[in-house]
């Protein structure tokens, strides 16, 4: 599970600290950097999984999961520096014990459940290089940095903060110097074959290689719905960036006779039934199912029974909101057990009253499934609800996440709303959704004011 991001020199951001909850929630204005966080973890992923092992940070092209142009466009423009750093935390789902390479088998010489690692990259015209990479776990600082700015020769080091010694023991006749780090993740191979007890660092790169394969992602922008599906019993990852294969996921979860429930101890359903089952509860429509055309014709058709007098008819022909849902979720449901989830504007489309349901699904699910959600939103009757469920005590306020973007002086500046067990915002951003006071009372006054007028009217 996530647990911090701290970064400096990306983008709109000089510098950012942020803490992610099971359910973390970003609003804000319009251009305020809201977007750029969820980027840069988007851009650790898509880093983790590029086939080339000399690019440093992969910035993407268009058919990419995102595209974030030439390696200045990643830099803060205020900045005065060319480097970027971040340090990023997670929490292990079981306590990971690492033997004493040098000791006997049942030494355990690092022991903890959390990991971070913190990266520092020098940011050229044409050129990105990694500066320094360490992890830290257990108390234990193990890092590679460069011997000086712009050497492609590292030194490896470890030092703990708690007075307890490690040393890495290098092979006797290979005093060779070691070259850059892969990526922002991996030291060089150099690292475990020049020493005799480096090989456990491997483990903490696949921990967090572990962390980047559990990151999902759907963006603003959905597919329209289609008349008609074709499935040819492919498994997708996921529903896809636009949510393009979401009936396929569904369809495919259908052929493994995967199912879910709701809560714990309750009534076992196909993922089918899971989403018709929310979109009945979110007022959207009265029944949800998927049927092939013909038999043994692979194409499908998605149908909807608007309320109980209506007939099914495809999803097409009934209001855009529902297909906009639907990857939404399906993604919830058909990603594994303590996946990470980002979403930017899952309530497009809705209505208020669904949009506040939404908060419920997703409060819900992230508890339930241990996921962690990030949402990014713009939605107020969204907020609300997730307020009202921490003032009635069906979760605890540090659960819950919430941070509002602004922008002064050229930075982004991120605020963290601190609610408390009343689903009470104390630092409540002015104008958050506008001035709603000054709305009614000037809407009173405007009609008052008309009022009086065709009075005088009618009395002339």
């Amino acid at each position: 599970m996530l647990k911090t991001l701290s970064l400096s020199n990306f983008k709109a951001w000089s510098d950012l600290h942020i803490e992610f909850g099971r359910l973390t929630g970003i609003f804000g204005r319009n251009s305020s950097g809201k977007t750029s966080i969820l980027q840069f973890l988007l851009l650790l992923k898509q880093t983790k999984d590029a086939t080339d092992q000399g690019l440093t940070l992969d910035l993407g092209g268009p058919s990419q999961l995102i595209n974030l142009g030439t390696s200045q466009q990643i830099l803060n423009r205020q900045a005065k520096t060319s480097t970027l750093r971040w340090t990023l935390s997670w929490h292990l789902p079981e306590v990971l014990k690492i033997v004493d390479p040098m000791g006997k088998r049942t030494d355990i010489l690092f022991s903890s459940k959390h990991i971070s690692l913190e990266v520092e990259i020098k940011v050229e015209e044409q050129d990105i290089q990694t500066q320094a990479l360490a992890y830290i776990f257990d108390g234990y600082r193990f890092e590679i940095r460069s011997e000086n700015a712009g050497s492609s020769h590292y030194l490896l080091e470890a030092s703990s903060d708690s007075g307890r010694e490690f040393q890495f023991i290098r092979h006797k006749g290979r005093a060779w110097k070691l070259p850059e780090p892969i990526k922002t993740h991996l030291f060089p191979d150099q690292v475990k074959t020049y020493h005799q007890n480096a090989n456990f660092l491997g483990l903490l790169e696949t921990k967090y290689e572990d962390l980047m394969s559990k990151i999902y992602y759907l963006g603003p922008l959905r597919e329209p719905p289609q008349r008609n599906y074709q499935w040819s019993r492919v498994q997708p990852w996921d529903v896809g960036y636009r949510g393009e294969r979401a009936v396929e996921a569904i369809l495919a979860a259908k052929h493994r006779n995967e199912k879910r429930n709701l809560k714990k101890g309750g009534k076992y359903k196909t993922l089918e039934e899971v989403v018709a089952y929310w979109l009945k509860h979110l007022g959207l429509i009265q029944d949800f199912f998927i049927a092939e055309i013909s038999p043994g014709s692979s194409l499908y058709e998605v149908k909807v029974q608007v309320d109980r007098a209506s007939d099914p008819v495809s999803l097409v022909d009934v209001g855009f909101g529902v297909s906009q849902i639907l990857p939404v979720l399906v993604l919830v449901y058909y990603v594994p057990e303590d996946s990470i989830i980002i979403m930017e504007q899952p309530e497009i489309h809705l209505h208020p009253s669904a949009q506040s349901g939404l908060a419920d699904v997703l409060l819900q699910v992230a508890h339930h499934r241990k996921l962690s959600i990030i949402v990014e939103s713009h939605s107020e009757h969204l907020l609300r609800r997730l307020q009202r469920r921490v003032a009635e005590g069906q979760y605890e306020a540090q659960d819950i996440k919430l941070y509002f973007c602004d922008r002064a002086k050229g930075r982004s500046i991120l605020q963290d709303l601190q609610v408390n067990k009343f689903g009470e915002i104390h630092n409540w951003p002015q104008n958050f959704f506008g001035d709603e006071l000054s709305e009614i009372t000037a809407t009173r006054k405007a009609a008052l004011k008309r009022k009086i007028q065709e009075e005088r009217t009618s009395q002339e």
